[in-house]
């Protein structure tokens, strides 16, 4: 039902914009891979992206103590193209929250199908989520189904490189998933084990001097290189902390300084209230753009 949701409006919107349209159609543009033709030859693994941390949890919800200012459509609309999202089981619903669902919560197959119109909309967008799961795989596959995101899922093979964007988005492929928590299931090979491709620097810092690039979770020589970017308050996100840090030049200096660490380009920079400070012009940055 929300699939075919989703291709009325977007069938409609197509209407409209050709209605509107009064001269004739010139050439196709000339594709974009994320916002830059540069990026299109580049392997997966070769690119940069701008992460949100608790991407759900958002003050435009009305979300209790947020990690982000706005939701997960704004987000993508703004240029974030990886976000971590939790997921839980209460009540029976299956809900994208942060520990308390009491403050804040958000049916978790509503989140997948606002990523999934975005990337309907945007054929030249890919797009990374790492989930920390606490519900099964199969719950999450049957989210996947229902919000339409199953249709641009993409899955990897270790033992193969990563494809580049262009071949991605060539083949419609463009929604990463990763998972936390769960071995992967065979049965779901698309909703992948994230220790398994990536690994990523400690999360837990309570002030700037606190940043270090040491290895984490995974194995430093997978393919993929997450750096945590934010301070941990003690009941969630504060704009106060993501202002101390958000900002170059500690913000690229770090980045680069986990660069040359882990002798790894930083694949996803993930940060709280991504709209304060200079995320994309890092991200931007790490790309060479």
């Amino acid at each position: 039902m929300r699939r075919n949701q989703i291709a009325v409006t977007l069938i409609l919107g197509a209407v409209a914009l050709a209605a509107c349209s009064t001269e004739e159609a010139g050439p196709p543009p000339e594709p974009k891979c994320n916002g830059h033709q540069a990026l299109c030859e580049r392997r997966y693994d070769q690119v940069s992206f701008a992460m949100t941390h608790n991407a759900m949890s958002n003050a435009e919800a009305g979300w209790i103590a947020p990690n982000q200012n706005y939701g997960i459509t704004r987000q993508l609309a703004d240029g974030i193209r990886g976000m971590m999202l939790d997921t839980y089981e209460e009540d029976g619903a299956i809900l994208l929250c942060h520990q308390y669902c009491l403050a804040g919560s958000q049916p978790l197959v509503d989140g997948l199908e606002e990523i999934a119109i975005f990337l309907a909309t945007n054929p030249g967008e890919v797009v990374s989520i790492i989930f920390q799961d606490n519900i099964t795989h199969a719950q999450t596959a049957d989210a996947f189904e229902e919000s339409g995101l199953i249709d641009f899922v993409y899955a990897h093979d270790l033992d193969e490189p990563w494809p580049r964007l262009s071949e991605m988005i060539e083949a419609d492929t463009r929604l990463v998933a990763f998972q936390e928590n769960l071995p992967q299931a065979p049965e779901f090979p698309w909703l992948m084990h994230v220790w398994e491709h990536a690994w990523d620097t400690p999360y837990s810092f309570a002030t700037p001097e606190d940043f270090v690039c040491d290895p984490n979770r995974g194995d430093p020589s997978n393919a993929l290189f997450l750096v945590n970017h934010f301070l941990t308050a003690s009941l969630g996100g504060d704009p106060a902390l993501a202002d101390m840090v958000n900002h170059d030049p500690l913000f690229i200096d770090r980045v680069r300084q986990c660069e040359d660490k882990g002798n790894a380009l930083p694949n996803f920079v993930a940060v709280d209230f991504y709209d304060i400070g200079d995320l994309f012009d890092v991200v931007d940055s790490l790309n060479g753009l």
